[in-house]
């Protein structure tokens, strides 16, 4: 039993820093899919801190809903970066909106998901782990981590949005013949479909009891008051660019915290 919470309690401090590693980094990055592969590495946390809990069925649904959107945000990714003439840094795309109008749509509604807005299929999952984390009494680092987590996720996907379709043009090439290509359009058109329905009738299906869960006010709006915060944040300092004193900060994020060199060389 003592080996049993040991391997919990550890579990749950690996699951925390890997989402929160991967949360800095991917704001410091530029990079198109390491944005995307970073984000799907907190997912993964996200999972390992359900498990840790001992919410496996909940860690399990949060799988097949993060597959469905997740494959939707790679297939987007790929389509950007073949009309953006092979390029991945996200500092050349910019009012990609024109020419992806689609894309766009699809793209911003995988990222929402990813966000854990209300009623798409990340927030039938999310907010279900988010919930019964407050209810179980893992102290405040705890909850106050894990909300920092979800903060930083809402920060990079707004970036990564607003670099990619909203801000100035930044100077790459763009064609829009992607979207006449219905072997592209369909499966993301499928899939963008499934973001939206998937999460109700996968809770249906894994969850056919309702789960009862006691919360304060401001807990049970804890995850809802973060998300809006931090989209609201990063829209307001989209406009701010890094300055030199952040150069330090960005190198280190940039190289994941200097992992890579401690485990691969």
């Amino acid at each position: 039993f003592i080996l049993g919470e040991t391997c919990s309690a550890l579990l749950l401090f690996i699951s925390i820093m890997t989402m929160f590693m991967s949360g800095v980094v991917a704001i410091f990055e530029y990079d198109l899919k390491k944005i995307i592969a970073l984000s799907t590495l907190s997912q993964l946390g996200m999972m390992m801190f359900s498990i840790s809990l001992g919410l496996y069925e909940l860690a399990f649904f949060h799988l097949l809903t993060h597959a469905l959107f997740k494959a939707l945000l790679f297939l987007c990714a790929g389509i950007l970066i073949h009309g953006a003439g092979n390029t991945q840094d996200i500092r050349s795309f910019g009012g990609l909106s024109l020419n992806f109008p689609l894309v766009t749509v699809c793209m911003n509604l995988a990222n929402l998901s990813l966000c854990g807005v209300p009623f798409l299929a990340g927030f039938y999952s999310k907010d279900l782990i988010v919930e019964l984390a407050c209810q179980y009494s893992w102290g405040i680092f705890v909850l106050l981590m894990m909300f920092i987590c979800l903060s930083l996720t809402v920060l990079y996907s707004v970036r990564l949005t607003y670099l990619s379709f909203v801000g100035p043009y930044g100077g790459g090439t763009s064609i829009s013949v992607c979207e006449s290509d219905y072997s592209l359009v369909g499966p993301v058109v499928i899939l963008s479909f499934t973001s939206l329905v998937s999460g109700p009738i996968l809770s249906w299906l894994n969850f056919p009891a309702p789960v009862l869960i006691f919360l304060p006010v401001f807990l049970k709006w804890g995850a809802l008051f973060f998300v809006g915060v931090s989209l609201l944040v990063m829209l307001s300092l989209q406009g701010v660019t890094y300055s030199y004193k952040w150069g330090a900060v960005s190198k280190f994020s940039g190289l994941m915290w200097f992992l890579p060199w401690l485990t691969g060389q």
